[in-house]
Order: C-alpha cells, then sequence, then structure tokens
C-alpha cells in the first residue's frame, strides 16, 4: 500500500509538459503568482490539500463560473477513465482565459494582470489623461465647446488668404521672370560665344556667302571661277549685282539666322577694250590737254564711288598682256607691209580698203608707261587698286584669296585690339634666352646698352667688343683715378658701319661714355640720364 501511495503522489507531482504556443500571455505570469504557495514538503496527505485549495480559490476567482477538473490517482484509475494529453492541455487553457475575464475591474486587476498587460493598461490611463487635462483637451467636445468667430474676424482670415495668395502669386511671377532672365542670359552668352567662335580662320570662311553677277559667268571664264569658290567651302550666290561684272561678300549672322550681314569689299571685272579706252582718255586729257574725249580711268572710277559709297572698290584686268602682245605684233606687220609697199606699186582701191579693216579691228595704242602713270594717278586720286591677270585661273585664285582676306579681316582687327602700343613686336618681345652654360649673356648685355635712349646697334656692338660684360667695364671705371677719365672711358671706342669701299667709322663720344657711366654708377633711381649740366 505505501508504494502505491508513493507512485500517486509521484503522478501528483509530476509535471506535465507547457507547449509556449497553447499558453496566453498572462500565463506565466499566473504560474509565477502561484508558485510561492506551493508546499515545501511533499506526501500523500499535502497533494491532495494542494489541488482542493487551488480549485477553491479558481472557483471564487471564476465569480461563479464552474470547472470540471479530471483528478487521476491509483485509486480512480479502474472507474475513471484516461484523458489524452492535448485534451488536458485545451482544458487548462481554456480555465485560465475563463479565470481572467472573471477578475473584476478597479485596483485588484492591477494586481492580477500580466506585467505587460498592467504597463499598457497604464499607458492608455496616461494617455487619456493628458487629452483631458492638457492643451489637446481643447479638441474634445465634453471639455470645451469651440467659439463662434466674429465677422471681423472672418474677414481679417479672408483678407489674410487673399494676401497670401498675392505673395505666392507674386513669388512665382518673380520665379520665372528670373529663371526667363537667366534663360536670356545664357542664350546671349551661347551666341556670343557661337559669333567668337565664327571668327577664327578655321570657321569663318564657313559663313561666308560669295555673290557673284550672272554676266560675270556669261564669259569664257565663268565656269572656272564658279568652281574654285564652290572648293572653297563657303556658300555661291548668282545674283544681278549694282556694278556689272562684279563680286561681293556677306556674312551669316550668328544672332539672326538666314540673315546675312553685307560686306563692303566689291571686286569689278573690266574689260580690256574698256580700260584701253579709258587710259587714252586719260593720255589725252592729261599730254594734251583735252577734255572733250571722254571720262578718263580716274573720273570713271570716282563716279563709281559716288553712286556706291558703302563700297570698297577693286578692279580687275583679264588678259591685259594679249593687247600689248597683239599691238607688238600688229606694230611688225605693219612695219613689213610698209616696206613691201615700198618695192611694189599696188592698187590705191585695195590699200584703202586693206586700211579701213585694221583701223575697225585695232584699239587705240597705249603703252605700258602709259599704263602705270594712270595707274599712279587712280591710286593718288581714289585708292583703288587694279589686279592685273593673265588667265581666268589667275582671276579665280585672286577671287579667292580676297573671299579668305574678308573672312579673317574681324578675327585679325580684334586680335590687333588686344595689343599695347608701347610692345616691341620683333624679336625684343620674346627676351633673351640664356642657357646653363652661359651661352646668350652677351645678348643680353647688348641689350642692356640698346634700353639707352639713341644708341644703334652699331654702338652697342662697338662697346661690346671692348668690354664684353659688365664686371669687366666696372673694372675698366676703378682703373681710372679720376672722375673726368671715368667719364670720357668710352669716348673714343670707334664705331665701324659697313664693309669694304662703303665702311665708315666714328667714335661713340662723350655723351654716351658719361650716360652709360651714370647707368653704372649712379645711386639715385630718380636720376635722369640725358639731363643737361
Amino acid at each position: 500500500m505505501m508504494g502505491c501511495d508513493s507512485d500517486c503522489t509521484s503522478d501528483l507531482d509530476e509535471e506535465l509538459p507547457v507547449f509556449t504556443f497553447l499558453q496566453p500571455s498572462g500565463y506565466s505570469n499566473q504560474k509565477c503568482q502561484r508558485s510561492p504557495e506551493k508546499p515545501d514538503s511533499g506526501g500523500s496527505d499535502a497533494a491532495p490539500s494542494a489541488i482542493s485549495s487551488l480549485g477553491a480559490s479558481d472557483s471564487g476567482t471564476r465569480a461563479g463560473k464552474a470547472s470540471t477538473l479530471v483528478m487521476i490517482s491509483s485509486d480512480s484509475d479502474d472507474d475513471v477513465p484516461y484523458v489524452p494529453l492535448t485534451q488536458r492541455l485545451q482544458h487548462r487553457q481554456n480555465s485560465l482565459i475563463s479565470t481572467s475575464s472573471a477578475i473584476p475591474k478597479g485596483n485588484g486587476a492591477e494586481l492580477c494582470l500580466p506585467p505587460t498587460l498592467t504597463s499598457l493598461h497604464q499607458v492608455k490611463q496616461t494617455t487619456k489623461g493628458e487629452f483631458e487635462d492638457g492643451p489637446l483637451g481643447l479638441l474634445s467636445p465634453t471639455k470645451k465647446k469651440a467659439t463662434k468667430r466674429t465677422a471681423e474676424e472672418i474677414q481679417d482670415s479672408r483678407e489674410e488668404i487673399v494676401r497670401r495668395r498675392h505673395l505666392r502669386d507674386t513669388q512665382k511671377e518673380e520665379k520665372m521672370s528670373l529663371r526667363q532672365e537667366q534663360e536670356r542670359e545664357k542664350a546671349e552668352r551661347r551666341a556670343l560665344a557661337d559669333a567668337a567662335k565664327a571668327l577664327r580662320p578655321e570657321e569663318c570662311i564657313k559663313h561666308m556667302v560669295v555673290a557673284v553677277d550672272p554676266a560675270l559667268l556669261q564669259l569664257e571664264g565663268g565656269g572656272t571661277l564658279l568652281a574654285s569658290v564652290q572648293a572653297l567651302g563657303c556658300s555661291c550666290a548668282i545674283e544681278k549685282q549694282a556694278l556689272p561684272r562684279s563680286v561681293s561678300w556677306a556674312r551669316r549672322a550668328q544672332m539672326d539666322d538666314g540673315v546675312c550681314v553685307p560686306e563692303a569689299h566689291v571686286v569689278m571685272q573690266m574689260t580690256v577694250d574698256n580700260f584701253i579706252t579709258l587710259i587714252c582718255n586719260y593720255i589725252q586729257e592729261a599730254r594734251h590737254g583735252r577734255s572733250d574725249c571722254g571720262p578718263t580711268l580716274t573720273t570713271w572710277v570716282q563716279q563709281q564711288q559716288r553712286r556706291h559709297p558703302s563700297k570698297v572698290l577693286s578692279l580687275a584686268v583679264i588678259e591685259l598682256e594679249k593687247y600689248f602682245r597683239g599691238k607688238k605684233s600688229h606694230n611688225q606687220k605693219r612695219f613689213r607691209e610698209r616696206e613691201a609697199s615700198r618695192g611694189e606699186e599696188m592698187g590705191t582701191g585695195k590699200q584703202k580698203k586693206e586700211r579701213k579693216k585694221d583701223g575697225a579691228e585695232l584699239l587705240p595704242e597705249v603703252s605700258r608707261v602709259d599704263v602705270e602713270e594712270a595707274l599712279v594717278h587712280l591710286q593718288l586720286h581714289t585708292s583703288v587698286s587694279v589686279q592685273f591677270s593673265s588667265t581666268w585661273k589667275e582671276f579665280s585664285d585672286y577671287i579667292v584669296m580676297t573671299t579668305k582676306a574678308v573672312a579673317e579681316a574681324p578675327f585679325k582687327r580684334e586680335r590687333e585690339k588686344t595689343g599695347f602700343s608701347f610692345c616691341l613686336e620683333t624679336e625684343w618681345a620674346g627676351g633673351q634666352r640664356v642657357d646653363k652654360a652661359g651661352k646668350g649673356l652677351l645678348q643680353v648685355w647688348k641689350r642692356q646698352i640698346q634700353q639707352l635712349n639713341r644708341v644703334s646697334p652699331d654702338m652697342a656692338a662697338a662697346i661690346l667688343a671692348a668690354y664684353p660684360s659688365p664686371q669687366l667695364l666696372r673694372k675698366a671705371y676703378n682703373q681710372c683715378r679720376t672722375e673726368s677719365q671715368k667719364v670720357s672711358l668710352l669716348s673714343d671706342l670707334l664705331i665701324r658701319r659697313g664693309e669694304g669701299i662703303t665702311a665708315t667709322s666714328r667714335r661713340v663720344g662723350p655723351e654716351l661714355s658719361k650716360r652709360l657711366y651714370l647707368m653704372m654708377h649712379s645711386c639715385d633711381p630718380e636720376h635722369i640720364l640725358d639731363a643737361r649740366p
């Protein structure tokens, strides 16, 4: 019997396995609260009493709700059926949920709730108190009712809304205007950059338009001229010009696409017949005083300049040498005919007919000296130059060269503006280079002497030959005993100019000797070397 009791006691004391996923959140806390009530000593009599007291306390806390507990003992093994473990665990979970729901509200609830639930309850109570007591309590309709606004407050609110809307619109307009201004400035800077890029020599030719008169293309070499201009890389336009048989230029503006700005340069092609006629009229007027022979070359050009004051005119004459060669051969032919007529008698009618034919075909006789004299008179009075070409290929090359010159003219003008008038543009601007071995010091010393006023390269070379360095010149000054000897030390040095029979020589003189001495020994930075005593 004692063995049976010990077995039953051990069965009662055996703790069943607990599955966490089946337990409520407050179960562990309740177990911890009930654990101190467990008796320290175990026995057969204590186990039933502990179980019965637990049942009594559970029944009291459930507020009248009964729960059935299945007791397992050695005595009831045969009478009571065995309950599976899963059903017992489910029964225990239900009993715990019933116990937690039966706890009365109040101060005692805080003692029975788990710590997590107690803290949550405290947070809810604290938050509720803050809403009731704090500034957020104004939102609660039970604490304070919303006051009705007056008409003045409503009007002020409307005015405030209108003012804010107007301010927002004003700021938006200012931002838009600022953005537009920035975009405009950016576009202007881009246009200026493009315009500056278009003036470069490698880019300017692409923006040029060469306008050729149709009458010029109808001549013998018009096709050669057109092909040369197109091969240059610029645009070509065939337009009727104000001056017949002329070529003009225009430049595409970068600011306005498609707009061409005309250039002032114009090249006009003159026929040999017209040019010789104008030269002959000038000779008749200049040498024989005849004013009724017609316009001369100078007067005709001045007339064209008055009609087109904004143009810079240049003339081009093609195959003038052919005229002089033809004139020479004609003179030789006439000379041979004149010699042949002396030995043979010929019919008068035939001679008159041939002379009439020759007079119709030949131009007035003008020599090369006459042409040069007329050109000098033209350049002195009108500043117009004349370009002579033997073939149409040379004339086409001249037009191409003029096109490049007109295209690069703005770039060259801007480059000249950046320089200073007092800066030397020769080898002086780069200075004199001196290497580590001392090569170049002699030229540096020569340039220092040439910096003095009225000192030529020949004078500097004479001093350099006698004293190749400033140190040697200073030693020579130190060897002089008196001040006058120092001042006149360089006076007798010879300056040689030219070579052979044209060579001349002169002395340096006391003036330059004195200035060089003052430069080497003067301690006054304001001392004027050219000052007269």
